[in-house]
This record gives C-alpha cells, sequence and structure tokens, in this order.
C-alpha cells in the first residue's frame, strides 16, 4: 500500500502570553491509502488539534507533513484551502448543512469551489445522495431530514469531490444508537470502495469499526494497534 498521509515529528504549540503550551510533542505517523484508522484519546490528548493538522485546517509548530505527495505543512493559507477542497471530504458532528438549500444543493456546494458547471454538480449530487441510500431526498431541506438523514447528505458532500481522505468528526455524537450503527455501516462501504477513512471519535463501541486504532495522550501517541473487524455492507 502506499502512503497517503505522512507525518514526520508534528509539533504544535500555542502561546498565552509568553507562556508556550505545547499540544502536540513530536508525532511521527504513516496513515497508508484505503486505510479506516480510528483516532482517540481524552479531552487535552491533541487529539482535536492533530485532526485540524491532517485537515489542513492548521499548520504544525515543527515537523513535516506531507499529503498524497504534497508537503503541506508551510503552505500558505490559500493553498492549504485548495488543498482540503480537492483532497479532504469532512464530516461533522453538526452536521454543517446550510438550512435554506435542498439535500443535492448542499452535496453540490464544494464543486461550485472549482468550477464545474451546475450540470454536472446536479448530476454528481444525485449520484452520491444515491451512493448513501438518499437518492429519493434530494429536493429536501434539512429541516425536512432526520438526524441520521441529515448526515447521510453530509457524508455525500465529503464525497462528491472525490477526495483522497475523509475525514470525520464525532460523526455519530448527535445521533441515537441504532441511526449511528446506520451511519457507521455506510463508513464501512465507502473505505470498502477504496477511501481512506480517519475517523475521530471518542467512544470506543465507535472506534471498533475502524481497522487500525491510534490513542493519543498528552500530546503524544500512546499506542497504535491494528484491529480486525469484518467487512459490512448496506
Amino acid at each position: 500500500m502506499s502512503v497517503i498521509i505522512d507525518l514526520e515529528n508534528i509539533q504544535k504549540s500555542y502561546y498565552l502570553g509568553k507562556q508556550e503550551l505545547k499540544v502536540l510533542k513530536g508525532i511521527t505517523l504513516e496513515i497508508f491509502k484505503n486505510e479506516y484508522v480510528a483516532l482517540m484519546g481524552p479531552s487535552g490528548s491533541g487529539k482535536s488539534t492533530l485532526m485540524n493538522i491532517l485537515g489542513c485546517l492548521d499548520s504544525p509548530t515543527a515537523g513535516n507533513y506531507t499529503l498524497n505527495g504534497k508537503d503541506v505543512s508551510k503552505m500558505a493559507d490559500d493553498d492549504l484551502a485548495d488543498v482540503r477542497n480537492k483532497e479532504i471530504g469532512f464530516v461533522f458532528q453538526q452536521f454543517n448543512l446550510l438550512p435554506r438549500l435542498t439535500a443535492a444543493e448542499n452535496v453540490a456546494l464544494p464543486l461550485i469551489y472549482n468550477g464545474t458547471t451546475k450540470k454536472i454538480r446536479t448530476e454528481l449530487a444525485l449520484e452520491m445522495l444515491d451512493r448513501v441510500g438518499l437518492a429519493d431526498r434530494s429536493h429536501h431541506k434539512p429541516n425536512e431530514l432526520s438526524g441520521g438523514q441529515n448526515q447521510r447528505v453530509a457524508i455525500a458532500r465529503a464525497l462528491v469531490n472525490n477526495p483522497s481522505i475523509i475525514l470525520a468528526d464525532e460523526p455519530t455524537g448527535n445521533l441515537d444508537s441504532k441511526t449511528s450503527v446506520e451511519i457507521m455501516h455506510i463508513f464501512d462501504k465507502i473505505q470498502s470502495e477504496g477511501n481512506t477513512v480517519i475517523l475521530v471519535t471518542h467512544e470506543e463501541d465507535i472506534a471498533e469499526y475502524a481497522r487500525r486504532i491510534i490513542r493519543l495522550k498528552d500530546g503524544v501517541i500512546e499506542s497504535d494497534h491494528q484491529h480486525k473487524k469484518d467487512m459490512v455492507t448496506v
């Protein structure tokens, strides 16, 4: 397998006045194409900071980050935004859908920024909604959909640019147990179809869906182990 994420001695500090707060203290990590990784850790472990760096939402204070062959460690904000749009599909706990847009329009949003024509945007959005089992809800707005359906829309939006990585931050945090299982089955399916999935969670039962579990503590990797689980399809 080829390496899609290569972190070398990633460090991140924040400053409160003259006081330095070291959040990440030297993370070295490889993630391979088509892996399914869960990133775990208690509050204060550096998990969210590492997620932001992986998602090109923030840059490290020190160290090197190579994403799909590109050194993104010291990129300017505009360049990072371009990398995010092309390489990373985000799924958040809060869904982050625009309330006045239909499901299809929400899914098509990332395509606006790369100049895709409206016709192609609509076709791709409908294709992605079908992929997550929501083709019959394409004209519904978020307030007309359940929490689980809104998360499916968010997953379809994350997939629409055909990104290298799906980065999911607590994707079941606002869902009941039954709906959480349905959503996690979709991530299983996405990974089985060739995507790299990185799941950020504090829930052990959700992390169990991944094939590899990385645990952070006090800004360093505490453990990193493979986890075997039968593939699940929907």
